[in-house]
C-alpha cells in the first residue's frame, strides 16, 4: 500500500512541477540535460575514426577504422542527412523535441562538424600512410615518382586505362551526367582556344580497372587508380586546356518511403523491389572533392548536381578508403600488425555431442557472441529440421548471411514436412535485395512467408520450435539481441536465449500468431513487446525504482544499448536520477542525454565502448538482488524501437544465465581501455585510473578459451 501510495503522490508532484514550470523548465532542460541526435551520432563516429590513430591497435586493423568511418558517414548522410532533407521540403520549421534544432540547423551544424573532422581524418591518414612505409607500403602521387617510372605509368594508362574511359564534355548536346552514388569521377574545367569554358567529366570506375596500381618498379608501392587517371586526363581532352581538376564523389539520399503499403492487393516484394531502384536516383545530399577549385566551377558543379555550395566538402584524403583491405592482403605475413587471432569457442554449458534440443530443455542456455560460437543454434536447429516430433519451425529473419546455414536448414526442414513460417523483413536497410531473394528460396522450398505489418518493421530476433509430446506440445525457443546471421556472429556482440520456458514460449508464439495475422501484441506476463508494451513497461519499472528510491530502499537501473533517443524514456531516467536512483548506461553510439549534470542527472554514468568488435548487445537491469529484473533484447531505447517497431525483451529467470549476465555488464561497465565517458557537456574521455587495465573484450575472450580448456 505504501508503494502504490509513493506512486500516486510522485506521479501528481510530477504533474505540478511541470504545469507550474512547463515552459521555462522545458528551455532550461533542452539546453542543459539533452544532446542533438544527429551531432551525438557524429561523437560516435569521431569515437571510431579515433581508433585509427590509437598507439595500442596494431596499424592494419587502424586501416580498418579508417574504412569503418567513412563507411559510417555514407550511410548517415544517406539516411539521416537525406531524410532532414525530406522534411526541410515538408516543414522547414518543425524542431526536433530535444534541442529544438529545425532540419536547416542540424543540417548546417552536421555539414559543419564533417568539415572540421574531415580535417582530423586527413591528419589520421597521412599518419597512418607514414607508419606504412616502414612496413614496405606506400601510397603515392607522381611528385614522388622518377621519370622512368612516370613513363611506365604513362604507358600503362594507355594501355589499359584509356581505352575503357567514357570523357564526356558538357554542353547542349551532351547534359550533365547522372552522378552514381558514391562513385568516383574525375572533373575538369576546360578552356577552348576561344576562351570560352566547359565541364569534362570522367568515371573513374569499371569493372576493368584495378583500383590499386602497383609501381613495377617498387614492389608494394602504389597509385590510385582515379589519381592516375586525373594525372594524365589532358590525354582525353586534347582540344582543350585544362585550368582545374578534381576527383569527385557523389553521396544520394537512400531514405526511400516504405511506410504507406496500405494496399492489400499491392504485390509487396515487387513493390519493395521497384522502391529499391528509385533510390539509387535520389537526390544528392554530398559532394566530395578532392582538390580545391575556383569558386565559378564549385558554383557550376553544384548547379549540375543540385546540391548548394555548402554541400561541397574538400577531403584532404582519397574518396574511397576501402582500398585499405586491401592493402592488410599485403601484410598478412606480418601477424604483429594485426590483433591476435581469436575464434568463437563452443559454450560449456552443452556438450556438442549430444541433442541441443534435449539439453535446453532441461536448462536454459546463454550464448554470448562472438567470444561464444553461434554453432550451438545452429546444431539445435538442424535437429529440429529432422526431429520427427518437431510440427513447426518459426523465425524472424531482418539480416541474414549470404550463403546462410540457416536458409538451408529452413529449405530442408520445409523439405521434411515441417511447418516453417518465416517472417521476412523487406525493409532492412541496405538488406532488401537480399531478403528479397532469401523470401524467394524459401517460398519455392515450401515456407509460408510473411513481410511485416505495414507501418511497423519487425526488428524481433525471434526463433520458436514447437514439438508433439505425449501431453500435447512443447516449446523451445531462441531469443536474440542480433540477427541470425553466421558472419556478424563472428563480430558483433550479441546475446542468445536457448530456452524451454513453457510461458516464454507461449508467449512467443501469440507474437507469431499476431505476426501472421497482421496485429500486435497488446497483453503479456513476460515479454515486453514493441510497439504497444515495451515502452510504457519500461517506464514502469523505472518507477518502481523511483518508488524504492523515494522509501529509501535500495535503488538501481543499468541499461547496455546503441542508441538512446526516446525522450519519454530520458525524463524518466532524468526523474530518476533526481530521486536517487543510481544508473548506469552502456550506449554505444547515439546518447541524447548528458550525465553528471547537478540536481538532475548526477547520478547518472554514461560509457561508450568502441573495440575490436561492434557492441551489439541489448541488455536491461531494474532493481536489486533477488528482486532485479532482467531481460535481453532487440530494442535501442529509441522511439523507432519502443514504439514503431515490434521489438520484443524477453526476461532472464534462471539463475546461472543471471549470473552471466550481470558479470557481462559489470566487466563492460568496469572497460578502461575502450570505454569513454560521457562528461556533463557531452563531450568523451579516456576513463584514468589507477586500477587494473580491463578491456572487456579481451577479457570475455579469455574467459571463453579458459572455459573451453576447463570443461
Amino acid at each position: 500500500m505504501l508503494l502504490q501510495w509513493l506512486k500516486s503522490f510522485l506521479k501528481g508532484k510530477r504533474m505540478m512541477k511541470i504545469n507550474e514550470n512547463e515552459k521555462g523548465d522545458i528551455e532550461m532542460k533542452t539546453e542543459t540535460y539533452y544532446e542533438n541526435r544527429e551531432l551525438s551520432w557524429l561523437k560516435f563516429n569521431e569515437r571510431v575514426l579515433n581508433e585509427a590513430e590509437n598507439p595500442e591497435v596494431p596499424l592494419a586493423e587502424r586501416l580498418s577504422f579508417t574504412a569503418i568511418y567513412q563507411s559510417n558517414l555514407d550511410e548517415f548522410y544517406m539516411v539521416r542527412v537525406g531524410s532532414l532533407t525530406d522534411r526541410q521540403k515538408i516543414n522547414k520549421d518543425e524542431k526536433e523535441n530535444k534541442t529544438g534544432m529545425t532540419p536547416k540547423e542540424q543540417i548546417n551544424a552536421i555539414l559543419k562538424r564533417t568539415k572540421e573532422l574531415e580535417v582530423k581524418k586527413a591528419r589520421i591518414y597521412e599518419q597512418l600512410m607514414g607508419e606504412l612505409e616502414p612496413q614496405g607500403i606506400r601510397i603515392i602521387n607522381f611528385n614522388k615518382l622518377s621519370k622512368e617510372e612516370g613513363e611506365g605509368l604513362e604507358k600503362y594508362f594507355n594501355h589499359h586505362i584509356a581505352p575503357f574511359l567514357s570523357p564526356m564534355i558538357i554542353s547542349k548536346q551532351q547534359p550533365f551526367p547522372f552522378f552514381n552514388n558514391k562513385t568516383l569521377y574525375a572533373i575538369v574545367l576546360l578552356k577552348t582556344t576561344k576562351g570560352k569554358t566547359k565541364i569534362g567529366v570522367v568515371p573513374c570506375e569499371n569493372s576493368v580497372f584495378r583500383r590499386l596500381i602497383e609501381i613495377p618498379t617498387r614492389p608494394g608501392t602504389f597509385m590510385l587508380c582515379e589519381e592516375l587517371i586525373l594525372h594524365f586526363v589532358y590525354k582525353l581532352f586534347t582540344k582543350h586546356t585544362i585550368s582545374e581538376k578534381t576527383v569527385i564523389r557523389v553521396t544520394r539520399n537512400a531514405d526511400i518511403d516504405t511506410e504507406n503499403f496500405n494496399d492489400d492487393n499491392l504485390d509487396y516484394r515487387a513493390m519493395m523491389g521497384k522502391l529499391i531502384k528509385k533510390r539509387t536516383r535520389l537526390n544528392p545530399v554530398r559532394v566530395e572533392i578532392t582538390r580545391d577549385i575556383d569558386d565559378k566551377m564549385k558554383a557550376e558543379i553544384a548547379k549540375y548536381i543540385g546540391v548548394s555550395e555548402k554541400h561541397i566538402i574538400k577531403s584532404g584524403t582519397p574518396l574511397d578508403l576501402s582500398f585499405g583491405f586491401l592493402l592488410q592482403n599485403y601484410l598478412r605475413e606480418k601477424i604483429d600488425l594485426f590483433y591476435e587471432k581469436r575464434t568463437p569457442r563452443t559454450t560449456p554449458e552443452l556438450n556438442m555431442k549430444e541433442s541441443i534440443l534435449s539439453q535446453v530443455q532441461k536448462k536454459d542456455v546463454l550464448l554470448s557472441y562472438p567470444f561464444e560460437s553461434i554453432k550451438p543454434f545452429l546444431t539445435m536447429l538442424r535437429e529440429a529440421s529432422e526431429d520427427e516430433s518437431v510440427v513447426s519451425i518459426k523465425l524472424t529473419l531482418y539480416r541474414v548471411a549470404e550463403r546462410s546455414k540457416i536458409i538451408e536448414t529452413l529449405i530442408e526442414a520445409a523439405e521434411n514436412g515441417k511447418e516453417v513460417v518465416v517472417m521476412v523483413e523487406l525493409r532492412a536497410r541496405f538488406d532488401e535485395e537480399n531478403n528479397i531473394e532469401v523470401s524467394r528460396m524459401l517460398e519455392d522450398a515450401g515456407c509460408r512467408i510473411i513481410y511485416g505489418l505495414g507501418k511497423y518493421k519487425v526488428h524481433s530476433k525471434l526463433c520458436l520450435i514447437t514439438k508433439s509430446t505425449d501431453e500435447g506440445f512443447s516449446y523451445i525457443a531462441q531469443v536474440g539481441t542480433g540477427n541470425y546471421n553466421e558472419k556478424t556472429s563472428k563480430q558483433y556482440t550479441d546475446l542468445s536465449l536457448l530456452t524451454a520456458n513453457q510461458e516464454i514460449g507461449a508467449e512467443i508464439a501469440n507474437v507469431f500468431n499476431a505476426l501472421m495475422l497482421g496485429e500486435t501484441i497488446k497483453e503479456t506476463n513476460h515479454l515486453l513487446v514493441a510497439p504497444k508494451m515495451m515502452q510504457n513497461k519500461i517506464i514502469e519499472m523505472i518507477d518502481n525504482e523511483i518508488v524504492k528510491a523515494a522509501s529509501g530502499q535500495s535503488a538501481y537501473i543499468g541499461i547496455k544499448i546503441n542508441s538512446l533517443t526516446d525522450k519519454d524514456i530520458i525524463d524518466k531516467l532524468i526523474e530518476a536520477s533526481k530521486a536517487g536512483v543510481h544508473i548506469d548506461l552502456i550506449v554505444r553510439g547515439i546518447c541524447c542525454l548528458k550525465p553528471g549534470i547537478e540536481g538532475v542527472t548526477d547520478n547518472i554514468n554514461i560509457i561508450s565502448i568502441v573495440g575490436r568488435f561492434l557492441e551489439h548487445s541489448r541488455t536491461y537491469r531494474f532493481g536489486t538482488g533477488e528482486e532485479e529484473k532482467i531481460y535481453i533484447s532487440s530494442a535501442d531505447f529509441m522511439t523507432r524501437n519502443t514504439i514503431r517497431r515490434v521489438e520484443v525483451a524477453a526476461p532472464i529467470y534462471d539463475e546461472n544465465v543471471r549470473k552471466k549476465i550481470r558479470h557481462i555488464f559489470d566487466v563492460v561497465l568496469s572497460d578502461n581501455v575502450k570505454g569513454k565517458r560521457m562528461l556533463p557537456d557531452g563531450t568523451y574521455a579516456d576513463i584514468i585510473t589507477d586500477k587494473e587495465k580491463i578491456n572487456s573484450q579481451e577479457v570475455f575472450y579469455q574467459e571463453a578459451y579458459d572455459a573451453e580448456v576447463n570443461s
